[in-house]
């Protein structure tokens, strides 16, 4: 066994390590699992546990018992200790490449989270959620179960989040609400700084891009993210906080 896997880590069938992956000492990985190269797994993380769902086996993996969809963490994650990460039911529960998982935070069954995002210690993500790319969730909230965040939106400490999410907007309180653009993420991301005007403009008059219409010719390179919003199905999206929220800050 690598040095970088810890003696004292339970790593079950029907696991699939990459290279150069780091696992710590009192994790748990359970399978079906697929943890790709360069990924770190933290001292007492528990991945690959079945579904918390009344109606599905709880089977014994650590036995070789395997079921259901597995788990799928891709390159580069960094997952902490204490998290917990549960099996799909239809398809696997995924962390993307370079995405962080914080101390104590919890992806429930058929959790889909994208590249280079944040999930905050404590953060609790309920089952069949879909986060985007950059995405960055404070400390401590909650999404609720089938809820969208879109790439590069921004979510406050202990937001609870019961509705979707537009790309690269800031959303926090209770109810949640929409209360600017996540300029600094955007430019981060590569896009023209001026856009976050933009998106201010049409987030302030109400316009969350949840019809099929074509995309504004204004939102340049952000077009793709609207439309893998727009793609994302049955939206319900946060309201916005005020018709004439903040213009962006850095």
């Amino acid at each position: 066994m690598p040095a970088s896997i810890s003696s004292h880590a339970f790593i079950g069938e029907g696991v699939t390590l990459g290279a150069d992956v780091t696992i710590g000492p009192g994790a748990v990985i359970l399978g079906p699992c697929v943890i790709e190269a360069g990924a770190w797994i933290g001292p007492g993380a528990q991945i690959g546990a079945p579904p918390e769902m009344s109606s599905l086996r709880q089977n014994t993996a650590w036995a070789g018992d395997l079921e259901h969809a597995g788990v799928h963490i891709g390159a580069g994650a960094v997952i902490r200790e204490g998290a917990v990460i549960h099996q799909g039911t239809y398809r696997e529960t995924t962390v993307g490449p370079r995405s962080w998982v914080l101390n104590r935070a919890y992806l429930a069954h058929d959790v889909l989270l994208g590249a280079d995002a944040t999930v905050s210690a404590g953060v609790s993500i309920g089952g069949h959620c879909v986060i985007g790319d950059r995405v960055n969730i404070g400390m401590n909230a909650v999404v609720h179960q089938r809820r969208v965040i879109a790439h590069g939106a921004m979510v406050g400490m202990g937001t609870p989040v019961t509705r979707d999410v537009p790309p690269f907007a800031k959303v926090y309180g209770t109810p949640p609400r929409l209360a600017g653009v996540n300029a600094v993420g955007m430019e981060r991301a590569g896009h023209d700084p001026a856009l976050a005007e933009v998106l201010a403009s049409h987030y302030g008059e109400g316009e969350l891009f949840t019809s099929t219409e074509c995309v504004p010719d204004d939102l340049g390179t952000l077009s793709e993210a609207v439309r893998w919003w727009r793609a994302q199905g049955d939206l319900r999206p946060v309201s916005v906080a005020s018709p004439d929220f903040a213009a962006p800050r850095k």
